[in-house]
């Protein structure tokens, strides 16, 4: 099963199931010398770990990480660096009745078909709990990189939108909601519309937005391996993502170019930045900002049609602990595959001066 590595030079392997004994990863190509603050990198997994509101899946798991290698006396060696994650609250049972069914909206039925065998405990290789290694990955790549910030926060949940040009962006209200948004006032409001969506058995997808600011000039590669490019393949690699656009996305497409074009400063910065600090695949120098949508969970308390393995049509109706909303978890998620992408462009960087 190929595809379980990202990156270049900072390059990332994970394995495991969501229902097997752990979870882990592999990171090969961190520079050594690196003081790592694990309390850094456990706090990003608390981002993202379930049950940490009530508006979110209510699995418990501890989520915490033990590194087996790379690192010694609190420095990365050099060396690959080897982690785990133990599953400890995994409720099998709870997937028993979709042993032979296909699950709407889910890589049950590929899966099947690709490999003609599939774990159907939580979806196993293909169930979000795998992000959990790209987040330890993520945090480790940060402090790679201490200089360039990476802060992502809630846009939107299905209609309710956090529009930057209307309300005053706050990066210090983020953490301080569940939802992560920083609009105290929209943020009860898109909690309060998750719970009702919760409470109707469904589910309801939004927008996670991305702003990176210091980071270096010229990072990224022309013609097939753009800045942009590797960006965006990070983000479409995370689960439920349906849409990635950078800088003025689709919106650009109702401007004339004489009012989409970024004017130089002297100073080479630009008077705006539609080109959302990415030209010609390259870093200019100004501030990255990108949306990354992600759909509404596939799993739904509904009775739905379906089919089963002997393509006879059946109906099922979710069970288990799941997600109503993906967005509020997902946050630490994107940052840290947008610092999987930075890290390994900086390094590939390093490499060519």
């Amino acid at each position: 099963m190929p595809g379980n590595t990202f990156g270049n030079i900072f390059k990332l392997t994970t394995f495991g199931e969501s229902h097997g004994e752990a979870i882990g990863g592999v990171i090969d190509g961190c520079p050594a010398g690196i003081c790592l603050d694990f309390n850094r990198i456990q706090q990003e997994l608390n981002r993202r770990k379930p049950g940490q509101s009530s508006i979110v899946t209510q699995r418990k798991e501890a989520d915490e990480v033990r590194f087996l290698s790379g690192v010694f006396e609190g420095k990365t060696t050099g060396t690959p660096i080897g982690f785990i994650i133990e599953n400890t609250n995994q409720k099998s049972k709870d997937y028993s009745h979709i042993k032979e069914v296909y699950r709407p909206s889910h890589a049950d039925f590929t899966y099947d078909k690709k490999y003609g065998f599939r774990d159907y405990r939580g979806g196993g290789r293909a169930s979000a709990r795998e992000t959990a290694c790209r987040v330890v990955a993520g945090a480790i790549a940060k402090q790679v990189i201490p200089e360039i910030k990476i802060t992502a926060y809630t846009k939107a949940i299905g209609t309710v939108v956090f529009e930057a040009d209307k309300h005053q962006v706050d990066f210090t209200e983020i953490e301080k909601n569940p939802v992560r948004c920083p609009d105290k006032k929209l943020a009860q409001t898109m909690e309060a519309y998750i719970k009702n969506i919760r409470k109707q058995g469904d589910t309801i997808g939004g927008i996670v937005h991305c702003v990176i600011e210091n980071v270096p000039l010229a990072l990224g590669e022309p013609v097939f391996d753009k800045l942009q490019a590797e960006f965006a393949k990070a983000m479409l690699s995370i689960n439920a993502v349906k849409g990635f656009a950078y800088g003025s996305g689709f919106e650009g497409t109702k401007l004339l170019g004489s009012q989409h074009n970024d004017i130089f400063n002297e100073d080479g910065t630009t008077q705006t930045n539609y080109s959302g600090g990415i030209q010609g695949g390259i870093s200019n120098g100004m501030p990255i900002y990108f949306d990354v949508a992600f759909k509404p969970v596939a799993t739904i308390m509904q009775a739905q049609a379906s089919i089963n393995t002997n393509a006879e049509k059946v109906e099922i109706i979710g069970k288990g602990r799941h997600d109503p909303c993906v967005v509020p978890r997902a946050i630490p998620i994107v940052e840290a595959m947008a610092a999987l992408v930075l890290v390994d462009y900086y390094l590939i960087r390093k490499t060519q001066l």
